[in-house]
This record gives structure tokens, sequence and C-alpha cells, in this order.
């Protein structure tokens, strides 16, 4: 099976064509804590669950700059619908690294969507032509609607070092726990999952360093360039795009408003008139485009390096994981201006940007999105430490 690879440009344009689908179920996303099914169903029709899938399973090989371009797209819509896409494309190219046997029945399913964590919250233990998973993981975007999971766990055997392993797992052998009650993001049913007793063939599980480094043992050049790079950039390129979206979002939200709302208390008819008004506007605007630079430079350097099939410096991982940083920074604090210069009708839940401010906040607390995290283990590779961290 295969499917004709559209330019970035006429993904963004399908993208966009959905957004009004995004915006109508929004709040009953994030009241019932999932993504709707129709708006999953309008993804999947215009190929977002394919961008990042390989072209011989029918998938697209999206370059990563597309990836976030198409998240900004979809977040102007629904975060949570641009944040449980950008999670699917990373376990998505987590799975080419895999035997072909398994790849192949995994990407069986057309448009299969994958999801994962990073976190090793379960142990494995060896069994006869594989291994035996109990655990839990919490997070877990897109459960609710995957066919898969990409589990971590850290294998124990007789002799040897614990080792974390990744595999993938059909989410028909795990239980779901439903404990996603969150105040950003919460349309993502990031929900937890429970492996209780759950073997796992010898075919589908991974050494964890292994898929970090984007070292599979298939032979080059069945996929893409892409998934020859190591893992983090690769995440990192794949998730920036929804922050930079949001930032953008509230943006265009505060401009609809500020014509046509005074400053309560002051002489001000229109807010558009108060100087305090041009300050914030103008500082916000100059933060989201800093925030697409970073964003801009992640992808590209991404892009860059895997095409030419290029070994990455530690210097060059640590900085990818800071214009990502970065990115989620500074979005953020364009949103926090903008929300605080709303007034307090902005309150109502009817005004998106309240919930633009909730979730991207969201964004900025996961753990690979940190802000200050990220900036830290880029400053300690700048002064010659080293990382201390082995997702880098």
């Amino acid at each position: 099976m295969t499917h004709q690879r559209p330019t970035r440009e006429q993904m963004i344009e399908r993208a966009t064509g959905i957004v009004p689908l995004l915006q109508k179920y929004s709040t009953w996303s994030e009241e019932n804590r999932r993504v709707h099914d129709e708006v999953i169903d309008a993804m999947s029709e215009v190929g977002i669950f394919r961008m990042r899938a390989p072209a011989r399973h029918g998938g697209y090989e999206c370059d990563t700059r597309t990836l976030a371009d198409v998240a900004a797209t979809l977040a102007s819509g629904d975060a949570s619908a641009a944040w449980v896409a950008s999670v699917h494309w990373i376990p998505t190219w987590m799975a080419s690294m895999f035997p072909a046997e398994v790849r192949e029945e995994v990407f069986a399913t057309e448009d299969v969507r994958i999801c994962g964590t990073l976190s090793p919250t379960a142990m494995a233990a060896p069994a006869p032509g594989g291994i035996v998973v109990n655990g839990k993981w919490s997070f877990i975007t897109g459960a609710l609607h995957s066919q898969w999971q990409e589990i971590i766990a850290v294998l124990v055997g007789p002799e040897g070092d614990p080792m974390p392993v990744v595999a993938l797992v059909p989410m028909s052998e795990l239980h779901i726990v439903d404990d996603w009650h969150t105040a950003g993001l919460r349309g993502t049913g990031s929900v937890s999952t429970v492996a209780q007793d759950l073997f796992v063939p010898d075919a589908r599980f991974l050494p964890l360093g292994v898929v970090m480094q984007g070292r599979s043992s298939r032979p080059k050049g069945v996929y893409g360039s892409i998934y020859e790079a190591p893992l983090l950039p690769v995440a990192s390129a794949s998730s920036v795009g929804t922050a930079v979206g949001l930032a953008r979002a509230a943006y265009e939200a505060f401009m609809e408003r500020v014509g046509g709302r005074k400053i309560t208390y002051t002489d001000y008819a229109h807010q558009a008139e108060a100087p305090l008004t041009h300050l914030q506007v103008a500082d916000a605007a100059m933060k989201i485009d800093e925030a697409g630079f970073h964003a801009d430079r992640l992808t590209a350097t991404v892009d860059a390096k895997s095409a030419a099939g290029a070994d990455w410096s530690i210097q060059e991982r640590a900085r990818a994981r800071a214009d990502m940083g970065s990115a989620v920074r500074l979005a953020l604090r364009a949103v926090d201006v903008l929300a605080d210069a709303s007034g307090g009708t902005s309150n109502l839940l009817d005004v998106p940007i309240q919930r633009i401010r909730r979730d991207v906040q969201a964004v900025s607390l996961h753990a690979l999105m940190h802000p200050d995290t990220n900036a830290e283990l880029y400053g300690r590779v700048l002064c010659g430490q080293p990382p201390n961290s082995q997702y880098v």
C-alpha cells in the first residue's frame, strides 16, 4: 500500500481545513477529557497519523518542519488535538526501529495510532521466548484511540546489570486507568495504562539505548533518512509545534477582542488606544517571533543532519532540547502577557484565551519540554560537563 506524499503546503492546507471541526469540539473534548471521535476520524482522513509513518507502509515520512507547522495549525483549533497528533508521531518513529516482522504487523493497520512514553516505570523479567512485564505508565496521551503502545520497562535478569527496554504491545493487552483530571490539555485523554504479567515476545522489545541512538538493525535505506537520527532531537522537533501554535492562537484571540472592549475604570473607550496595550502587543508579538526562530532552527537542524546522514555531537543534541525549551518558554511568556491584558471577561469559559493559557502551561510542565530542565542540560554541555541525563 502506498500513498502519494503531500507537500508541506498541502499538509498545512489539510490541517487548516479541519480547524473549524477542532474548534467545534474543543469544549466537548475538554469537558469529556478526551479528543472527540469525529476529530480523530478527521485527522486520520487528512493523513495526520501518516505523517511519521514510513512510506514503505503507506506513510508520508514528513520532515520535522512539516510536523511542527501542522501541529501549530492544529493548535489554533484545539491544543489537545494538536498534542495528541504530535505525541503519536514519536512512538510511530520508534516503531521503525523494530525487526521487519514487527514493523509489518504494526503498520498493517492503516493510519495506525501508537501511543507511548519514555519513562521506565515498569519492571520486566526474562521468560522463555521473551519477557514478562509488570507496571504502570502515566500521562499516556492518545491511549484511548490507539491500537498499540510503546512501553518502557527495566529488564532485570539473573546475570548482568538492569537494562531499560522499549517494547511494542497491543492496547488490548493493557488495562486503562481513567485518571486524567487536569487543568490544562484536558482533552488529550492522557490516562495511565497498566501491564499485569504481560508477555512480550523477543521480537517486540529492544534495548532503550538502541532506540535512543537511532541504531536500528534494519539495513540502511529501507526507510528515509529521518529514521536514522537519534531519538531526542527528532522527538523535540516533533513536539515543538503545539507550543508555538498556542502562542499564535493567543495573539489572534487577543486581537479579535482588543478593538471592541474598553479598559474598565479608565477613560479609554477602546483598549487598542492605550499605550500599555501597545507595549503588551509588541512584547507578545516579538516573543512569538522568537519562539518561531527556535522552532525553525530546531527543525532545520534535524532535517538537514538527517538528510546528510551526519553524526550528532553532544552539544548539538543538547541544543536541540534547548531550542525546544526556549520556544516553549517564549510561547508561555507571550500567552501570559496577552492573557494578563485580556481583562476579567477573559475568565469566562467561552473566551478561548483562558484555555490557551492553561494548555500552554501544561505543555511547559512536560518533563521533556520543561524550559529550565532543557536550559540546564545545554548549559552543562557548554561548560564542558557531561550531560546529567541519558535523554540527549
